[in-house]
């Protein structure tokens, strides 16, 4: 009897041991999401009494895109290293699934969600009144709802405006095409203003404007582009995130330019992206993280253009001084309010 209460209570003391031993040793859950950068966001209170903060980046398309969705990776990595504070992200979020997602990072209690896309808008105002205790936060649009959505954004026409001016000193036809995702006002109004500014140039200048209805089709791009080389164009621009890379390799394919943009692009085809106009987005995101920290969040819209430094030239290689100086006089017209938006409404 007395050894098999000497077993038991050995049995009993191992047992206990291997329990300890697990418990020190096992590894968190992994509560991220598909693309998240190695560095979950934490919940709670940090060892200095600060409150650590839930965020997450929703994107359209993938992070390699070397357009916009690139930009707003740059983005989250200036938020890590500037201020600290770590950031998840998800990429390729398809429209049909917008308000699923939002919905899931409410249930989640996450305090910030960054919406890549005026395009997020709709599904975040329909979900965010369910979720007070979370922020969304459209990026590039110039809308808000009270009390948890805002948006900021680029004054994307700024941009257009430029684009167009760059491209009119260069074609020799005098056609050229200008390609965006969908008919949004902020993408009609990009298209717009470029054919604004080439015919501020030059009024014979005529632009194609097509809209190819997607944000990620490449070959889509290209068979666009193509399709406005062979009727004379010979510049191509393009507003659609990753379709502008098949509208670069359709000019370099007929020997055309085209006008990089939203990301530095000159290096994608140096010998036919006459530069690029670029767009200073991981600023954005600076912002608004350094105001969810400071308390300052505010559910309205609001975009910011030249004037802001969050547009700027990335020049190649060989462009003149004349060229410069007349693109650089077109940006300093639109510091100083000269020029004003050309959107013509729904085309």
């Amino acid at each position: 009897m007395f050894n098999k209460k000497r077993l038991f209570a050995s049995l009993l003391i191992a047992v206990l041991l291997i329990a300890t031993l697990a418990g020190c040793t096992a590894e968190p859950a992994n509560t991220g999401n598909t693309g998240n950068t190695g560095n979950s966001a934490n919940t709670g209170d940090t060892a200095d009494g600060k409150k650590d903060h839930k965020i997450v980046l929703v994107l359209p398309g993938p992070i390699n895109d070397q357009g916009w969705n690139a930009t707003a990776y740059e983005g989250l990595q200036l938020v890590e290293k500037d201020l600290g504070v770590k950031m998840e992200y998800l990429e390729s979020v398809q429209q049909a699934d917008f308000e699923a997602v939002f919905t899931d990072y409410g249930e989640k209690g996450y305090d910030l969600v960054f919406a890549h896309g005026t395009q997020f808008y709709d599904a975040a105002i329909k979900v965010a009144p369910q979720y007070p205790n979370t922020f969304y936060m459209v990026i590039n649009s110039e809308e808000g709802q009270a009390p948890n959505v805002g948006g900021i954004g680029v004054r994307e026409w700024e941009g257009g405006y430029v684009a167009g001016a760059l491209a009119a000193m260069y074609t020799e036809t005098k056609q050229m095409g200008a390609i965006g995702s969908f008919p949004f006002p902020v993408i009609a109004g990009t298209l717009d203003a470029f054919e604004a500014a080439a015919q501020e140039y030059d009024p014979s200048i005529k632009v194609t404007k097509t809209y190819v209805n997607s944000w990620e089709d490449i070959q889509k791009g290209k068979e666009t582009g193509l399709a406005m080389a062979e009727a004379g164009a010979d510049i191509i621009f393009c507003s659609a995130n990753q379709v502008g890379l098949g509208s670069i390799d359709a000019a370099k394919s007929k020997g055309v330019k085209a006008i990089g943009y939203i990301s530095p692009q000159n290096e994608v085809a140096p010998e036919t992206v006459i530069s690029s106009v670029t767009y200073n987005t991981p600023g954005l995101f600076k912002a608004t993280v350094q105001q969810l920290l400071d308390g300052e969040l505010k559910a309205e819209g609001k975009s910011l253009g030249w004037a802001d430094d969050v547009l700027d030239m990335q020049w190649a290689d060989g462009v003149s001084d004349e060229v410069k100086d007349y693109v650089n006089k077109t940006i300093e017209r639109l510091k100083n309010g000269e020029i004003k938006n050309p959107y013509k409404g729904e085309n």
